[in-house]
């Protein structure tokens, strides 16, 4: 048997950041004990993926950034594209092995945080505390008892919700034959794919040279496509749509991040906690999650070296996860056009302002003045019919 004052289960960038905000001494705080549980190689690893955010200024995890832009461009399906400067904010790319690494490494030398390579089977309250039970790499088993327990493991199922629609994505990071990006601009989202029949599409493209980029292809939807579709669907758009030319595709990356409105708890037990994308701290109207878990993380970390009480915090305001959910239920009913909503949005308002009320740090005036740039009866609608929609779990296709 094993024990510590915390345990972390899971190491994506939830758990991560939760080690790493825990780990060494803080001047006047309490250092707990940790031990941070790894899923051996395998199934239970996450692939390499990308993370994007936000943000002005630098954070601890700053020398895992790989680029930042502070223009961002949407493009509409038809007539001009919409390019802002989002300063003081500069939006930020984090690839995952580059996360991993620095963090790793903090880690290595932490006097207080002990890395476990392990399955974990079981995690259950006990007495003042609890318990995870586990399966090491080799296949022994065994127990730790801890005074709290933060499970970032993805949900096995997803919460019951009136609206429910999956962000899928499939990208290429590729290098051209010719300089066909500009380095300084983000194209966040470009509407000029093809629009499924149900939900919508565009285009994302992160560029880091002026022969490299990530070039992404994303759906809201309610079900995902073949690997054979969203294979054609990424060479569409960048032969076609962005007319690359030639180009090597070095690696690539593929994810599904639920959209629901469905009520995600952070705890579950007297001691066990959810933290990441398994506790809510994916935004529901878009499916950006690192900056939200951050909050989280933070918060969690704070509140253990002061020895108070750790739940995380909702990693969204209730009026922004409210508005989220009359958007969901808009788009699924088809009663708003996708890229003529979004487009009309960031023509209208400045591109920062849109970037802080996806974040959930709008007042409430600002709420109103992106509201005023929908369409307003579609909207209503959505509203005024949600609360006698039934919750519904989430079957997938």
């Amino acid at each position: 048997m094993r024990e510590a004052d915390v345990a972390v289960v899971g190491a994506g960038a939830a758990g991560l950041s939760l080690a790493h905000r825990l780990s060494g001494h803080v001047p006047g705080r309490r250092t707990p004990s940790v031990i941070l549980l790894d899923a051996p190689p395998g199934p239970l690893r996450p692939p390499d993926r990308t993370w994007c955010f936000w943000e002005s200024g630098h954070d601890r995890f700053e020398a895992a950034v790989s680029a930042t832009w502070r223009t961002l461009r949407v493009r509409p399906p038809v007539g001009p594209p919409v390019t802002g400067d989002i300063t003081p904010l500069r939006y930020k790319m984090i690839r995952s092995p580059d996360f991993e690494a620095l963090v790793g490494e903090d880690l290595r030398l932490s006097p207080n945080v002990r890395r476990l390579e392990a399955t974990v089977e079981t995690v259950e309250d006990v007495h003042e505390g609890a318990q995870v039970a586990f399966r090491t790499a080799d296949g022994r088993s065994d127990v730790l008892c801890a005074r709290w327990v933060f499970d970032s493991r993805p949900l096995g199922s997803l919460p019951a919700a009136r609206t429910t629609l999956l962000q899928h994505f499939h990208g290429w990071f590729v290098r051209t034959d010719r300089p066909v990006f500009d380095a300084g601009t983000a194209e966040l989202m470009d509407f000029r794919t093809p629009q499924p029949d149900d939900g919508l599409s565009f285009g994302y493209v992160l560029p880091t040279g002026p022969h490299e980029a990530l070039v992404e292809y994303t759906e809201f939807s309610p079900r995902v496509l073949t690997a054979q579709g969203y294979e054609t669907a990424v060479r569409h758009y960048a032969e076609d749509v962005l007319r690359l030319g030639d180009l090597d595709v070095l690696s690539t990356e593929t994810g599904v991040i639920p959209m629901t409105d469905g009520r995600i708890p952070t705890q579950a037990g007297q001691s066990v906690f959810r933290i990441g994308a398994a506790g809510g701290a994916t935004r529901p109207a878009t499916g950006y999650t690192f900056a939200g878990l951050q909050r989280q993380t933070r918060s969690v970390a704070a509140a253990l070296r002061r020895g108070q009480h750790p739940a995380p915090p909702p990693a969204h305001p209730a009026r922004s996860r409210a508005m989220d959910a009359v958007l969901l239920r808009a788009l699924d009913s088809g009663r708003v056009d996708g890229p003529a909503l979004f487009s009309r949005v960031f023509a209208g308002l400045p591109m920062n302002r849109v970037l802080r009320f996806l974040d959930g740090h709008t007042r409430l005036t600002e709420d109103l003045s992106i509201g005023l740039h929908t369409p307003a009866w579609p909207m209503l609608r959505s509203a005024l019919e949600l609360p006698g929609l039934p919750r519904r779990p989430f079957e997938h296709p």
